[in-house]
């Protein structure tokens, strides 16, 4: 039985450790938040879910009977219980001697160390109140894992664009790269490099430069997506990464809107005026972009979701449909208004939560 397999690890464990079922998958924070439940030299505590979803498989999952934050029963067969095992164990080592007891009675499974270990009153309960889980013990199991991760990945301050044109793309093309070993900043500096190539191609002022940079901003802004998508599928989220990705992000945004203005102002026989408007264009993405951290944390999270929000998504379409209509002056006005109407929109709404 397991209980076998997890005395292999007596003579090289002799202090707290992890026991976790490998085809189970969680959210990293339950990890830490159970890590850091305090408990006694001899406690072992059980990650449990108290309100289990409806993708769990009750037939296959072991019960837990929990009293005033302690099991006390276990089993798959119980009739009377209010969670479920997670698979997650913060262990001391009397999990060793509860599971050599068990085995020289016959009783060679890890609930039946656990239950052992209830009786004594050593196993405690943490309750993962919601956070992400699956058993996956089937190929639908799996397949429902992936279907559950993905939607995730689609976040409440996701704008319209975001929502329902680029996350559909991104999701399909983070599926591929999480299956890779590509890193999330690789995927970071890729797009960073597609908006670089766009602002250059914009810059040429012609139209099919301008058709191909318009498409690449859009394609770019796509690719943006995947890197955040990975390092949630790969659990690898990190502040660096976001900071990161964001710091690419606003290098970008000035180079396409320099791009932009170039292009017009070449393309136009020097026409001075382009360079003011591009001057407020790139002032407002940036400041959009600033203003967004602290109004998408007050004001959008709040909220189950948002059906308009006006960022970068929004902002990279309308460059690529001023790139295929060829209206780059008139581009860079609309995202001069919008972009610092936005902001100054956001001031009022922030002075006023």
């Amino acid at each position: 039985g397991n209980a076998l397999s997890v005395l292999k690890a007596r003579e090289v464990l002799n202090e707290r450790f992890f026991l976790l079922m490998s085809d189970h998958i969680f959210e990293p924070a339950a990890l830490m938040e159970a890590g850091s439940f305090p408990l006694d030299d001899r406690e072992v505590l059980m990650v449990v879910d108290g309100a289990p979803r409806d993708y769990i498989d009750m037939e296959d999952a072991t019960r837990v009977m929990v009293s005033d934050g302690r099991v006390v029963r276990i089993g798959k067969g119980l009739s009377e219980y209010n969670a479920v095992d997670c698979g997650i164990f913060s262990c001391s080592t009397s999990l060793f001697d509860a599971l050599q007891e068990g085995v020289m009675q016959g009783e060679e499974t890890l609930s039946g160390g656990m239950q052992r270990l209830a009786d004594k009153g050593m196993l405690k309960a943490y309750d993962l109140e919601g956070r992400f889980w699956i058993d996956i013990d089937t190929e639908e199991a799996f397949r429902k894992a992936e279907d559950l991760l993905c939607r995730s990945l689609i976040k409440p301050t996701d704008g319209f664009i975001s929502r329902y044109l680029n996350r559909p793309i991104s999701i399909r093309i983070s599926r591929v790269l999480v299956k890779t070993g590509i890193k999330p900043d690789t995927i970071s500096i890729s797009s960073f490099t597609l908006s670089l190539l766009a602002a250059l191609l914009l810059s040429f002022g012609s139209y099919l430069p301008v058709l191909l940079g318009g498409l690449l901003v859009q394609a770019s802004s796509v690719l943006d997506g995947c890197d955040g998508e990975v390092a949630r599928l790969k659990f690898q989220q990190s502040d660096y990464g976001a900071w990161f990705d964001a710091v690419l992000d606003r290098y970008a945004d000035a180079a396409v809107i320099l791009g932009l203005t170039y292009g017009w102002w070449f393309s136009h026989n020097g026409d001075y005026l382009v360079w003011v408007t591009g001057y407020l264009a790139l002032t407002g993405s940036l400041m959009n972009s600033y203003t967004a951290i602290k109004y998408d944390s007050v004001v959008l999270k709040e909220k189950e979701g948002t059906s308009w929000r006006f960022g970068r998504d929004t902002r990279s379409f309308l460059i690529m449909l001023g790139a295929v209509l060829n209206q780059l002056f008139s581009l860079l006005v609309i995202l001069a208004v919008i972009a610092n109407f936005v902001s100054v929109r956001r001031l009022y709404v922030l002075r006023k939560t």
